[in-house]
């Protein structure tokens, strides 16, 4: 029997039985399905943490305020990280090319009727080139606004949806914060917060000095970002940074930091990489409903053989070899894997499509996903297939002649 015949029958054989047929490739379909819209899912989120990284730029570090101790105890109170520092930081660290000091508070902002709770940061003008924000609307405030303790105001891109107002009818427009009156002169382009809990496009920049002076009432900062100068490895940059702030500390020798300072892309790195197990596992799950589809396609196709008995013995009287005989089961089984792999590609895409646009998740289809899902369907139809398709070619020919 030739190759063309072989397919001819076993097409046949499908279209004689649709339903059964598609009842049997359900479990592949759903098996591939799930298989490329899990992966979907994973490489959105892994692409989320990328952006994230390429977003916080090559060159940033961050200093947090740490605990200070006590005979090798730590204290209940935490250390201050003042504007005094940053300064020192600016004047004595001659690897560091920038900083950016951030005094933060959490205050009632208001405008019209509507009032919100917010994140108000005192920080300086450079922050947008350091912490890589751009502006959407306006403008950013300068260094002489700070240094007037101008009551400027520059929203986080979801500010203005908060309040329901066009971000761009917002500039030069008046709002509170804290009980005090602030002029819009700029809104920031949207930065998302990409696996954080902190949502940067919900936050209000004012000058440092107003904040220090006129809102807080205070000169201890929530942290400090610096960018390393460029080619300068962030080891080098994270030991200056180190011996500054210890010598402004005044810590002993061998005595432990009361500040801490952190890489953002290690910590992203390793959301990353726990990203990418979970992403895995997921998928292999997933995997197992296909190993559970190929199980039932097997018990179809024995219950064929067994239907198909006389019929495999009118051939093997006609003078099909065994070889056909089991090319023709094992086509079946596989052309059943491949019908289910193509609907299983279309519905795992279009879950994927449904999970980004209704539910609003980080999804990417992976072409290397949909390939492996799809091959892996054939090799499913191949493998389970084997054993139908050896019992049906090992019948005794007079045995299943008399079979009724």
């Amino acid at each position: 029997m030739i190759i063309g015949e072989t397919f001819r029958v076993a097409l046949s054989s499908i279209r004689a039985n649709k339903l059964r047929a598609a009842l049997t490739m359900l479990g592949v379909v759903i098996g591939v399905g799930a298989v490329i819209a899990v992966v979907a899912l994973g490489t959105g989120a892994q692409k989320a943490v990328e952006d994230r990284i390429n977003a916080l730029g090559a060159n940033v570090l961050s200093v947090y305020p740490g605990q200070s101790f006590f005979g090798g105890r730590a204290s209940d109170n935490r250390v201050s990280l003042t504007v005094d520092n940053a300064d020192a930081l600016r004047r004595d660290a001659p690897l560091i090319a920038d900083v950016v000091p951030e005094l933060s508070r959490n205050l009632t902002v208001g405008y019209s009727n509507k009032n919100l709770n917010v994140s108000v940061v005192g920080t300086t003008p450079n922050f947008l080139s350091v912490k890589n924000f751009h502006i959407q609307y306006g403008s950013m405030f300068t260094v002489g606004d700070d240094g007037a303790r101008q009551r400027y105001a520059v929203l986080g891109n979801s500010i203005p949806d908060m309040l329901g107002v066009n971000p761009a009818a917002l500039i030069k427009q008046q709002i509170s914060i804290g009980g005090q009156t602030f002029d819009v002169v700029g809104v920031l382009e949207k930065k998302g917060a990409a696996m954080s809990f902190f949502n940067p496009d919900e936050q209000i920049l004012i000058p440092l000095s107003t904040a220090r002076y006129r809102v807080m009432g205070t000169d201890r900062l929530r942290q400090v970002s610096l960018k390393v100068r460029d080619n300068v490895p962030l080891e080098q940059g994270m030991v200056d940074i180190e011996r500054v702030l210890r010598r402004e500390h005044k810590i002993r020798p061998g005595a432990d930091n009361d500040f801490q300072i952190r890489n953002q892309q290690d910590i992203l790195a390793t959301q990353q990489q726990a990203t990418e197990v979970f992403s895995l596992l997921l998928a292999s799950i997933a995997a197992v409903s296909l190993v559970v589809g190929g199980i039932g396609i097997m018990n179809i196709m024995l219950v064929s053989v067994t239907e198909r008995t006389r019929e495999i013995g009118v051939r093997r009287a006609l003078g099909a070899t065994k070889l056909n005989i089991m090319s023709q089961f094992l086509v079946e089984a596989v052309v059943l894997c491949l019908m289910g792999g193509l609907f299983g590609v279309l519905v795992g895409m279009l879950s994927a499509r449904f999970m980004s646009t209704l539910l609003g998740w980080n999804t990417l289809i992976s072409p290397t996903a949909v390939i492996v899902a799809f091959v892996f369907s054939a090799l499913v139809g191949l493998f389970f297939g084997l054993w139908p398709a050896r019992r049906a070619a090992n019948l005794n020919t007079i045995d299943a002649l008399r079979y009724e």
